[in-house]
């Protein structure tokens, strides 16, 4: 799940716009309001002196003090922090001034304090470090959020001042941000229902609500599935083909859970990866293969056919009561994308030369199993073990051999010195700081100048109470009121297989890949630097996001970079220039298979949100007759299938999981102009930072990507990266 960038409020999709642009308190409020204070005083929770969230943490950066924040905690904190912006939104609508900008638009923006103080650290730790208590809280809280989104966009006497506001932009000199935000607030007003009857602007409410819940369920089932499923192996002949880490890897998981002398093998990616692509019992390979393609598909308890039906039936229900013909059309509004059509035009692009590159590999693939006299068809279990043997053949080459020479250590310290080059940027590793988790590593980041950025944190191992993955989010984003700049707390989350007690973490190229994506995530929070929250760093477009993290991964195949952090984590030897010859030859292997089985889930969300009716489908059916349509070979599957496709039930990427594809689009051509200028020209990073890294959502997001580029982004450098270009 490369690249999967979570928001903090990843499971209320409704309340994207509303609580991202919650902020400090608005200094053109009233603040003399006895009702506003009378209120306040007399809400119990906010009388709460022991609760972490009603006053300033007593840390460094004021990072959030996990040690002393406790499950309850959280329900106070919501509670009193909706109240608060309650007051702060009522006394905005019945302001008896004219509508301003400041007074209207800003007032908004600089509400929710407390909200988003807790928001921030809640569900983050949903996300990296959950439990049982936190699960039980989200179901109550979700509702609550939900409500309190509906009780600001719902709300006719403010949104009439906005609409006010909004209909005098052109004589009002606003600057591009001001404009932006002043446009964004309107659409999410008429977005979030605010031109709906009252009987209409209930049944939004309900709908919302029963998809927020909707949404919790699905997320809870996964979890509960990816971690139910054992693979206990008691007889050492079944691990031959299994590199050693793996093996030690396994063993120890399996004394973990009491199996002592066994080895346990998971549908966590770093578990189930390496056992499909080297474990030489095809027996075993089907069977942890099937587990995790049955995620949520095995009609038990944790079944998510009947809830994901509700889900697509209910958004399709929602879209329609707003005037849209379908969700995917009402979600893409709001992207650059703008619509499902452009998004099936692109796939269907890329989708032909992909899948007919796919098919030639597959008859690749049984020519290796006819040739070991195999007798059996290729299934879709096989295809990391074969398509492994032909890399190895072909280039002589796996990633096996790339690991001593990407430790994590190693990795981070690459990741650091491409940002160093590019942008100034150095990092110095604190230990005595806050962290939720022991795995948790910070640092803190400073500017070319010397000033202080903010602080970067990573979480890189896998664990059962994370979710799988690997995203970037932020604890506090940076933003700037009254003068004063709130400086960014990052981090990135990962899912790295967990060394053996005293070894080293030895990475595959492409989870080395994965940790300079996510990194470049990181510097689009770290580096931000716009007046609006809302605006701030990776608030922006779903099909934008990914862009900037695309890009930062073309570092890491570069041979200059490779030479400054590549090397063996035993002998200190850089990585040979013939290993890196053959990572480059082999780069474009198997793009076919990746290509498809990730167009094929995209296909699948489009699928599923093109819905023009709310009848609840049967998934299974549904999903059956999306495959069959799009023509996908049965030895690949979607990437995700329905029943845990967390991205799109459970996360914010409904209707939008093509926006990988798009933001590599974006990615492969900006990097042609670090390549045809250097790719540490100066002058081409500072243009990379200014128009992109800094500036978020504060405008137009192509407009921005043209005044880097000087053009729009083309195709081809994706195709060709690929490999995917007509070879005549």
């Amino acid at each position: 799940m490369q690249g999967f960038t979570l928001k903090p409020i990843v499971t209320v999709v409704s309340l994207a716009f509303a609580l991202s642009a919650c902020s400090t308190k608005d200094p053109v409020l009233d603040t003399n309001s006895t009702q506003s204070n009378t209120s306040i005083e007399n809400t119990a929770v906010f009388a709460q002196a022991n609760n972490p969230f009603f006053k300033p943490y007593d840390t460094f950066f004021g990072i959030p003090d996990f040690d002393i924040i406790l499950p309850e905690h959280y329900l106070p904190a919501f509670e009193a922090g909706i109240a608060e912006q309650k007051l702060q939104i009522e006394k905005i609508a019945q302001n008896p001034q004219p509508a301003t900008f400041a007074n209207t638009i800003e007032a908004m923006e600089f509400s929710g304090d407390l909200l988003t103080k807790v928001i921030s650290v809640f569900y983050n730790l949903t996300g990296a470090h959950t439990n049982p208590e936190l699960q039980e809280i989200s179901k109550t809280v979700s509702p609550m959020l939900s409500s309190a989104s509906d009780d600001i966009f719902l709300n006719n006497q403010l949104f009439q001042r906005v609409k006010t506001v909004y209909l005098q932009k052109d004589s009002l000199n606003l600057n591009v941000a001001e404009t932006k935000l002043l446009e964004d607030t309107y659409k999410s007003f008429t977005r979030g229902g605010a031109n709906l009857s009252v009987e209409d602007k209930q049944k939004l409410r309900d709908l919302n609500e029963q998809i927020g819940k909707l949404n919790l369920v699905f997320g809870d089932n996964v979890l509960a599935e990816n971690n139910a499923f054992q693979l206990i192996i008691d007889n050492k002949k079944d691990l031959a083909g299994l590199p050693d880490d793996a093996i030690n890897t396994a063993a120890q998981k399996a004394s973990k859970f009491g199996h002592d002398g066994k080895w346990l093998f998971t549908i966590h990616r770093p578990s189930i990866t390496p056992f499909l692509t080297y474990a030489d019992n095809r027996q075993l390979r089907e069977k942890i293969y099937k587990a995790y393609i049955s995620q949520a598909n095995n009609d038990n308890a944790n079944d998510n056919k009947t809830t994901l039906a509700k889900i697509a039936a209910l958004r399709a229900e929602r879209a329609k009561l707003m005037g849209y013909e379908t969700h995917a059309h009402f979600v893409l509004e709001n992207r650059t994308a703008k619509t499902p059509e452009n998004v099936y035009n692109l796939l269907n692009k890329v989708w032909p030369a992909a899948l007919e590159q796919a098919k030639t590999e597959a008859g690749d693939l049984q020519k290796v199993i006819d040739s070991e006299n195999g007798g059996f068809k290729l299934e879709a279990w096989d295809w990391w073990y074969y398509s492994d043997k032909i890399r190895v053949a072909r280039y002589d080459f796996n990633e096996q051999q790339t690991k001593p020479y990407f430790s994590l250590e190693s990795t981070l310290d690459g990741v650091f010195h491409t940002a160093n080059r590019l942008f100034g940027i150095t990092v110095k590793e604190r230990s005595d700081l806050p962290k939720y988790h022991p795995d948790v590593r910070t640092w803190e980041v400073y500017d070319k100048d010397g000033s202080l950025i903010g602080i970067f944190m990573g979480d890189y191992f896998v664990r059962g109470s994370k979710r799988g993955g690997a995203w970037m989010n932020a604890y506090r984003q940076q933003y700037k009121m009254n003068g004063v700049e709130s400086k960014p707390i990052i981090v990135n989350v990962l899912n790295y297989p967990r060394p053996a007690v005293g070894e080293p973490a030895l990475l595959t190229f492409d989870e080395a890949s994965t940790l300079f994506h996510e990194f470049g995530h990181a510097l689009h929070g770290l580096l931000s630097n716009v007046k609006y929250r809302s605006q701030s760093g990776t608030n922006v477009p779903r099909d934008y996001v990914e862009f900037p993290s695309q890009v930062m991964e073309n570092w890491m195949t570069q041979p200059q970079v490779l030479a400054q952090f590549a090397k063996h984590y035993q002998t200190g030897e850089v990585i040979p220039q013939q290993l890196v010859d053959k990572i480059q030859a082999a780069s474009q292997f198997n793009q076919g298979f990746s290509t498809v089985e990730y167009m094929a889930a995209t296909y699948l969300d489009l699928d599923w949100h093109t819905l023009k009716n709310n009848d609840i489908h049967n998934a299974a059916e549904f999903e059956k007759n999306s495959l069959t349509k799009m023509g996908l070979i049965p030895q690949i599957a979607p990437r995700y299938r329905s029943s845990y496709f967390s991205h799109i039930f459970a996360g914010g990427y409904s209707a939008g999981y093509y926006s990988y594809l798009w933001s590599d689009i974006l990615g492969a051509d900006a990097f042609e102009a670090f390549k045809e200028n250097g790719i540490f020209d100066q002058q081409t990073a500072d243009k990379f930072r200014q128009y992109i890294l800094s500036t978020g959502g504060s405008a137009d997001p192509m407009m921005l990507y043209k005044a880097f580029r000087g053009k729009e982004a083309g195709i081809e450098p994706l195709l060709r990266s690929r490999g995917l270009l007509d070879k005549d």
